[in-house]
């Protein structure tokens, strides 16, 4: 095993026969220089190696390739998950990993692994750089599991919050779960492509079974991604049942209401009519029959006119 420690480079490597693991976390311009001065890589790669906006992709080259994955780091503080980008180079005798994020935990502790114990080294060392990228990936994608496995739970509970919370509450979860979930899939989708491109494409300096090793990372992929798919759906699902609820309960307030507006209506048109500075019958100063007859015409005439015109525009 090596060690490469500099002032100006923070650069860890571990070494098994004639293969060396690079691992680099937060990189600077010191560690791409480093980089640089030692391998033959692209620039523009280097450069994409400081920048953090990149989609995932693999770039293919005579004696080695340029992979950029992204994998989820769950924020408990904001409640939803967040990407965080891998870059690794490999070629035939090394492989170079760069994360900037410190939570991405199964890199870090799967490095540990292989730095501080003999035996884990020489199993995934002693093979091939394709045997120690299966890994690498495989760890990394099996940390999605828990934070699948969480979203499941969260949409479980979001059945009970429908019938028992109030709808703002309802609404509240919901919205949450839609976050992450739209999240996660941002993140996920584009993983899809790059690791059926490393199941079906044949590199010359991979010495393992492609399709067997990478083709395991693919199937567990894909069954993250119908995971994802699935809750979907069961969130939509309940999304239409939480405004079909609301609806409903719309309707009952406006139901009850329309009741109590009906009843008022008979006295409230009594009291109108008598509540007029003009004399009609069993008023205080009674009156005849004439001034009654005509304001009820007037009215009628009114009331049949709407009638005519919503009839007219098929509102009725």
């Amino acid at each position: 095993m090596s060690l490469v420690e500099q002032k100006e480079v923070n650069i860890n490597s571990i070494s098994y026969g004639k293969l060396t693991w690079f691992y680099i976390e937060r990189p600077s311009s010191s560690e791409v220089k480093f980089l640089e001065q030692h391998f033959n890589f692209h620039p523009l790669n280097l450069d994409d190696v400081l920048s953090r906006i990149q989609r995932p992709k693999i770039d293919e080259y005579e004696d080695h390739l340029f992979i950029v994955l992204h994998f989820p780091v769950f924020d408990k503080e904001n409640r939803i998950t967040k990407p965080s980008e891998v870059d690794i180079f490999i070629g035939e005798s090394y492989v170079v990993t760069i994360h900037c994020d410190a939570n991405l935990k199964p890199l870090a502790k799967f490095f540990r692994e292989c730095q501080i114990n003999e035996e884990r080294r020489k199993v995934y060392l002693g093979r091939s750089s394709a045997f120690l990228l299966y890994h690498i990936l495989d760890r990394l994608v099996n940390y999605c599991f828990p934070i699948l496995n969480k979203i499941t739970e969260n949409v479980d509970d979001i059945e009970d919050v429908i019938f028992t919370k109030t709808v703002p509450e309802t609404v509240r979860q919901i919205s949450l779960i839609r976050r992450d979930l739209i999240s996660f899939r941002r993140v996920i989708r584009p993983q899809v492509a790059v690791i059926e491109t490393l199941e079906r494409e044949e590199y010359p300096f991979f010495k393992e079974e492609q399709e067997i090793y990478f083709g395991d990372i693919a199937d567990h992929i894909r069954k993250i991604w119908d995971g994802l798919e699935d809750c979907k759906e069961v969130v939509d699902g309940l999304a239409e049942t939480s405004n079909w609820l609301t609806s409903h309960r719309i309707q009952e307030i406006m139901r009850v209401l329309t009741i109590v507006m009906a009843i008022l209506a008979p006295p409230t048109l009594i009291a109108s009519f008598f509540g007029m500075n003009i004399p009609l019958p069993g008023g205080i100063v009674s009156g005849s029959l004439l001034p009654f007859g005509i304001l009820f015409s007037i009215m009628a005439l009114i009331g049949a006119g709407m009638f005519i015109y919503l009839r007219h525009r098929k509102w009725l």
